[in-house]
């Protein structure tokens, strides 16, 4: 017996390295972001854009927005705002409508999801204007506010040839509690750790509900993604088809986050519930990408020669493998392993007592070994061996802890110049608790396994104009 769970724990061990090796690109990613991100030129033509706001009791902070979105240094009349109020009990259709936006009410209580309302707005445009009316789509939240040359911005991504873009997303409400700095330091930490470097090297970024962009030809036949997280689906769904994701650091934007725990934990599950929907709708595929193809890489490239074939196709399997990364749930399978792992080290303590027919032991832990059939271990022994255990546990997560810590401070110096003013002893402690917010993450993901999740609104109320939050 112990010479199999030896032979496990082995086994577990060379699982882990292989991880570990998979995964090592990201480190690189992390470092390169340190230096550098993409940087597009100014754009030769000025594209038309349909702007998609999904919004639900909003009637607070949706005048803001389109307030922000008028205030563009763009031309006004290559951006048409377009709201869906979906089942609505306030005046947000009616704010919308005064602000200067195009429309839409809607209500379905069997659709509540803002996939499925942004699946009715664009019905609405098809039949309205034609999808392909607009050279591409923003996206954005009621709550959002848009710095005075977002537009320009994301413009350049898109006559560079981007076809879907994502933003520099940061915080209206940044220092109002701990949950909000977290949710601030968590969307930055994507930005420094990932975006910036795969922007460079050509890779898949993540859009992350909102501010990011897509082209109109990518939608001509409808907007199929509808689940928990719309948006993982979704852009898991354009690199299986062949199109990268860019990110622009200059396009920047400004997003409402929750301060209550109740809502912040309602929120997470409902994204852990949709990120293993998202794995489980475009894992496969993603994966038979890696191996097969089918003549994506190179589908809208058919003239050029073999060696810029040969490199397009390498670089689609990896775009396709690194995406991979970030929707399978990797905190899932850790967390089993680690679970697993204590278990075999404790059935394996158990029975080296055994073989050294030790005895006597506290009761709550002869209750306990019971379960595995095993009685007359000493006291002494066991407390040691729980003791060494317990000192291990502990020390792993606090390494966990300042590691992530550590993190937040690095983002938080980095993007010093963006974040919110605040006293030095504020972001002391939002660094201290951001490994909290990391701690929800993992535990709502696991919960996500075993529960049905439900969408429901989270509420905006922090109504003020871009000058209030610059």
């Amino acid at each position: 017996m112990a010479t199999f769970l030896g032979a496990l724990l082995k086994i577990f061990s060379i699982l882990s390295g292989i991880i570990g090796i998979l995964y090592f690109h990201k480190e690189i990613l992390n470092l390169l972001g340190l230096f550098a991100t993409r940087k597009f030129p100014e754009a030769k033509k000025q594209h038309k854009y349909g702007i998609l706001v999904s919004a639900r009791n909003e009637g607070a902070v949706i005048g803001k927005l389109i307030e922000s979105i008028k205030s563009q240094d763009y031309p006004a009349e290559l951006i048409t705002t377009f709201v869906v109020a979906h089942n609505c009990t306030d005046n947000t259709a009616e704010v919308a409508r005064e602000a200067g936006a195009v429309c839409y009410e809607w209500s379905d209580d069997t659709k509540k999801t803002k996939g499925y309302a942004l699946q009715f707005l664009l019905e609405q445009i098809r039949r309205d204007y034609g999808i392909e009316s607009f050279d591409a789509y923003i996206i954005f939240d009621a709550d959002n506010l848009l710095k005075e040359d977002y537009m320009t911005r994301m413009n350049e991504s898109f006559d560079a040839g981007e076809m879907v873009v994502t933003s520099y997303r940061n915080t209206k409400n940044f220092d109002d509690n701990w949950i909000s700095a977290s949710y601030g330091i968590h969307w930055l930490r994507t930005i420094r750790l990932e975006s910036r470097a795969k922007s460079i090297l050509r890779l898949a970024n993540r859009v992350q509900g909102t501010g990011y962009m897509f082209s109109s030809k990518l939608v001509k036949d409808g907007w199929k993604y509808t689940g928990l997280t719309e948006d993982r689906y979704f852009c898991a769904d354009v690199v299986t088809d062949g199109y990268r994701i860019s990110y622009n650091h200059r396009a920047e934007f400004f997003d409402e986050q929750p301060t209550n725990i109740k809502i912040a934990m309602r929120q997470r599950l409902r994204w852990s519930k949709g990120h293993l929907e998202a794995f489980r709708g475009t894992g496969f595929k993603l994966i038979s990408n890696i191996f097969r193809t089918k003549g994506a890489a190179n589908k809208d490239h058919q003239n050029d020669g073999w060696f810029k074939k040969l490199c397009r196709n390498i670089h689609f399997r990896f775009v396709n493998f690194d995406m991979l990364s970030v929707v399978y749930p990797r905190s899932i399978l850790l967390s089993f392993k680690k679970i697993t792992v204590v278990i075999i080290k404790a059935i394996l303590a158990i029975i080296v007592a055994k073989r050294f027919e030790l005895t006597s032991l506290p009761k709550l832990f002869r209750h306990v070994l019971k379960l595995f059939g095993v009685t007359g271990i000493a006291q002494h022994n066991a407390a040691e061996a729980i003791a060494v255990m317990c000192l291990f546990t502990f020390a792993w997560t606090l390494n966990t802890y300042i590691e992530t810590m550590i993190k937040a401070a690095y983002v938080l110096i980095a993007e010093r110049k963006r974040v919110k003013k605040m006293k030095w002893y504020k972001k002391v402690w939002f660094c201290m608790t951001f490994p909290i917010f990391d701690l929800i993450g993992k535990l709502t993901l696991l919960m996500a396994c075993f529960m049905k999740v439900d969408w429901k609104p989270i509420p905006h109320k922090v109504a003020v104009g871009l000058d209030k939050v610059k």
